[in-house]
């Protein structure tokens, strides 16, 4: 399974990430800390167990929308939404190539889906799909110009609506370019400042703020780092408290908690099951302590419901036993 690659930095960490996440239209005032809590889902139907799937939200379908992963038989190519209550097959005219960790996000602007990368066992991906949830299909996106093709590719909302790409893994090094989407065409942008070069990251973009937010991954340089983004440049944190390093954790904006939650990832080859909160307001991270929670997990997908108003997580994998179960926080 080529889901194992070496660096310096770590010489047997996965390097087959995803980090999926969005960012979403509807976005309501009153903060819920207090009422906040781990409930595990129980949906009448559910996808097969998977790790290292994309996963976003979807605001004209209004539905969670799920591709691809890796199971313990190989590469995945299926797609799923789910409503709130239970997750359905999409019957799609054409099914995406089988492939893991490759990431996707919304982008406001053309109201499509964006999805990129990913690994199909044999080879790195570069190939750009886009979903359309008034007709649930996706369809290949044919750009004169592309990002290079990798593995655990950080992508997410621009503040101005698009979506940005930044880093993953070619096989050979982690990167550090940025592009985004102008919806039909890849352009490379040149922040003046940007994160060292790294893959599996979390990020996620809190929509009232419009600022950007990563951490983690893996690297051949220190990815124990937090950094935002403005839409203009890269800026490196100096949060009084931290998550500990994990890769293939996932992130997701909390529009009723004004914060970006991560949660979970691997470290050093141990799953983690904390949750952490992102306040940009006092650019900080607060752990967040509750007897229950998901199981320790990495190669999840996690993305704010607005129709639930809560964060749900699904899939990824404990111990590389892929998981299939639904939570919400």
């Amino acid at each position: 399974m080529k889901f194992i690659q070496s660096s310096s930095f770590s010489r047997s960490l996965l390097t087959v990430i995803c980090c999926c996440t969005a960012i979403f239209a509807s976005i309501a005032a009153t903060p819920r800390q207090g009422l906040l809590g781990w409930v595990q889902l129980s949906p009448t139907n559910s996808p097969p167990a998977r790790s290292y799937l994309a996963m976003a939200y979807d605001p004209v379908s209004g539905k969670v929308i799920m591709f691809g992963g890796f199971d313990e038989n190989g590469y995945l190519n299926d797609t799923w939404e789910f409503d709130g209550v239970t997750w359905t097959q999409v019957a799609t005219n054409t099914r995406l190539p089988a492939r893991a960790a490759a990431q996707m996000a919304y982008d406001s602007v053309t109201q499509k889906v964006v999805l990129y990368g990913g690994f199909d066992g044999a080879n790195y991906l570069g190939d750009t799909w886009l979903w359309d949830g008034t007709t649930s299909q996706w369809t290949q996106a044919t750009p004169a110009h592309q990002p290079p093709a990798v593995t655990g590719p950080m992508l997410f909302p621009d503040p101005n609506g698009r979506v940005d790409y930044f880093g993953g893994f070619d096989g050979q090094f982690y990167q550090l370019t940025m592009w985004q989407w102008t919806g039909s065409d890849w352009t490379q942008l040149f922040p003046p400042t940007v994160p060292f070069a790294r893959g599996s990251a979390a990020v996620a973009t809190n929509a009232i703020t419009g600022q950007v937010v990563m951490f983690g991954g893996l690297a051949d340089v220190n990815p124990i780092n937090t950094w935002t983004y403005d839409g203009t440049t890269w800026t490196l944190q100096s949060p009084r408290s931290q998550p500990p390093w994990v890769y293939g954790g996932s992130a997701a904006f909390d529009p009723l908690l004004n914060a970006v939650v991560l949660f979970g990832g691997g470290n050093g080859g141990v799953d983690q099951d904390s949750t952490w909160k992102w306040y940009g307001s006092v650019s900080d991270w607060r752990p967040f302590f509750r007897a229950q929670r998901p199981p320790a997990r990495e190669g999840h997908g996690m993305a704010y419901d607005p129709a639930l108003h809560h964060v749900i997580v699904f899939g990824g994998q404990n111990n590389e036993v892929p998981l299939n179960d639904t939570w919400e926080l």
